[in-house]
């Protein structure tokens, strides 16, 4: 999972900026506790280096955008929503959004309950939003949320305020979901994006948490963004690696303190009050800082970044993108 500071420098998945996966959030709808907002933010309007533009077309229509729901604490997903655009026609997509549960939830394909069929992509400032039931949809372009010092991260961690996204865009799936749908009270989550365009569905990017994939390189990174949460024990190692070079961990806190980090899976329960990394995550909540600390083992607190002040109080709950 890029989540900005990957993607945009090292290259996105399968090369392609629609696959790329930037951050996921989690939180109870503001005024209606029974209730919860799953943000899932792909293809980052922007690349750092070299700096310019990626593409128009909001999300591929040869691609599977999903978000999973793990519900007994085994990093395997229980409920899947699945979501596919149409091709782009005149300028515009559409979306259709599946629910899946049991064993079919852990597998790969599109196949699912339809929820929302057809349901427009906002290619401009005005969000169009949809509804089904208990249920709202939205997707499209947006202003990115996420806030961060990237050419500082990139510059040895010198942080000097400059965000890099206060200007920059994003493509959003917003659902809103009883809180029913989701789960007896505590559950994990993740997103991931997977690519169609051969023929057969190979997962090209995944995650939860903010920037794990800056511990990995080569190989590693890519078979990271292939696998699944369950299996992302073997991966301590490595992660534990950076740790002992970045922060000066010792070898054994270093192990520890990686297995904090895996499975890369989002903790919430829509019954306590949100709280990154505890317990879902905000629009707000500086998940960057909280990432840097552990990082640096507390040498680096923060990036000098605040959040951003164009969100909405109201649904889809990020602000209008700044190239409509």
């Amino acid at each position: 999972m890029s989540h900005h500071y990957s993607g945009p420098d090292f290259g996105f998945p399968h090369g392609d900026a629609r696959l790329d996966l930037t951050d996921l959030y989690a939180f109870s709808k503001p005024g209606e506790a029974d209730k919860s907002i799953l943000i899932m933010n792909v293809h980052p309007s922007a690349v750092v280096n070299p700096l310019g533009p990626t593409t128009r077309e909001p999300f591929a229509p040869e691609a599977l955008y999903e978000l999973k729901i793990d519900t007994n604490g085994d990093a395997v997903a229980d409920i899947a929503y699945r979501v596919r655009f149409s091709s782009s026609a005149e300028g515009s997509q559409t979306a259709t959004v599946r629910r899946v549960e049991g064993a079919q939830a852990a597998e790969t394909g599109d196949s699912g309950q339809v929820i929302f069929e057809a349901a427009p992509v906002s290619m401009g400032r005005d969000a169009r939003v949809t509804e089904a039931g208990r249920y709202r949809f939205f997707a499209g372009w947006r202003s990115d949320p996420f806030f961060f010092d990237t050419r500082g991260a990139l510059n040895d961690l010198q942080f000097t305020g400059d965000d890099f996204f206060i200007d920059k865009d994003v493509c959003s799936i917003v659902l809103e979901l009883p809180n029913s749908a989701l789960g007896p009270k505590r559950v994990g989550l993740w997103a991931r994006t997977l690519d169609g365009a051969g023929g057969v569905w190979i997962q090209a990017d995944r995650g939860a948490l903010p920037a794990q994939a800056v511990f990995l390189v080569g190989s590693e990174r890519d078979s990271y963004h292939a696998g699944e949460p369950a299996d992302d024990a073997r991966f301590i190692g490595v992660f534990a690696h950076a740790l002992e070079h970045t922060g000066g961990y010792s070898p054994e806190e270093a192990r520890r303190v990686a297995g904090s980090l895996l499975p890369d899976v989002l903790s919430y329960d829509p019954t306590c009050p949100p709280s990154f990394p505890s317990n879902g995550r905000t629009l707000t909540e500086d998940a960057a800082d909280v990432f840097l600390a552990v990082l640096t083992n507390g040498k680096v607190i923060g990036d000098k970044v605040g959040p951003h002040i164009d969100l909405l109080s109201e649904f889809p709950y990020l602000g209008p993108p700044h190239n409509g």
